[in-house]
């Protein structure tokens, strides 16, 4: 199968294009000047993967690129961040402009959903994007050597309701608690700075909750926690870490296992 990567920063992109090759595909990476990484530039030559570096918004030539390279079959990886939309990071083409016209809302499910239906009005289907990466999808249950306390598990189950709710809405997929009040909730910032933010306001003791979208849409915007993750909890003095089973990708999981197991954070995998 020839199979385009549409890529934005962080590793997800370069652990598709190594599992895509193991597989047989034929690959052609589209990536984002302004956010992916540039050694990916690397990982294409290591793979003989044909890479174009685009422009957030060219819409119309990251079409026009996979459809020449006779691709039919797409995998978006990697985050953009949303706040560029806001801060004069993008510059439509016209393919782009017409999506953004026909918006009632600029939330995620809106903007990279329309942005499929072009896609697959031009003979491109957007896959899930963990499809290639399964063994990589959080498991249910403890994941780590420690599990969580009674109170751990209260501030979970009262965390669950508000970050389902945050979720549902579009809004963001994590949220900080403590002693059963909510301490900080995500919006366009990302799972990190929320982790730090939360240690500053309320101190050690914070416990993470990161959830999939009741209705998530595995092709894009799929909840991911990696050895970042670990080191903000670390720096912020929080101790428990809830994730969605099967929804959640883990990357450099056994770092990220084993770093936590250092600090003694618990990590659950919530089963939906």
């Amino acid at each position: 199968m020839k199979l385009g990567l549409i890529a934005g920063n962080g590793r997800f992109p370069f652990l598709i294009l190594d599992a895509a090759r193991a597989q047989g595909h034929d690959v052609t990476i589209v990536a984002a000047k302004e956010e992916t990484f540039p050694e990916l530039n690397d990982a294409a030559a290591r793979h003989g993967s044909a890479i174009h570096w685009i422009s957030l918004g060219q819409l119309g030539t990251c079409i026009s690129v996979l459809k020449s390279a006779g691709v039919t079959h797409a995998v978006m990886a990697g985050q953009v961040k949303h706040t560029k939309i806001f801060a004069g990071g993008i510059i439509p083409d016209l393919t782009f402009l017409s999506v953004l016209k026909q918006l009632t809302s600029r939330n995620t499910d809106g903007l990279i959903g329309a942005v499929a239906n072009v896609l697959h009005d031009r003979g491109i289907e957007l896959m899930d994007s963990t499809s290639l990466l399964q063994p990589l999808l959080a498991g249910a249950g403890v994941l780590t050597r420690r599990g969580p306390t009674e109170e751990e598990q209260k501030d979970f189950e009262f965390g669950y309701r508000m970050a389902d709710a945050i979720a549902a809405l579009d809004i963001g997929q994590t949220i900080a608690v403590k002693h059963l009040a909510v301490i900080a909730v995500e919006a366009m910032e990302g799972t990190d700075e929320v982790i730090g933010r939360a240690g500053h306001l309320a101190g050690p003791g914070v416990r993470i909750v990161k959830v999939a979208k009741p209705k998530q849409d595995m092709r894009f915007d799929v909840p991911v926690v990696g050895i970042a993750t670990i080191r903000a909890m670390r720096v912020s003095g929080a101790s428990a870490l809830s994730v969605d089973a099967g929804k959640t990708l883990m990357l450099d999981g056994d770092a990220m296992l084993a770093s936590a197991n250092e600090a003694g954070i618990t990590i659950v995998g919530r089963g939906r």
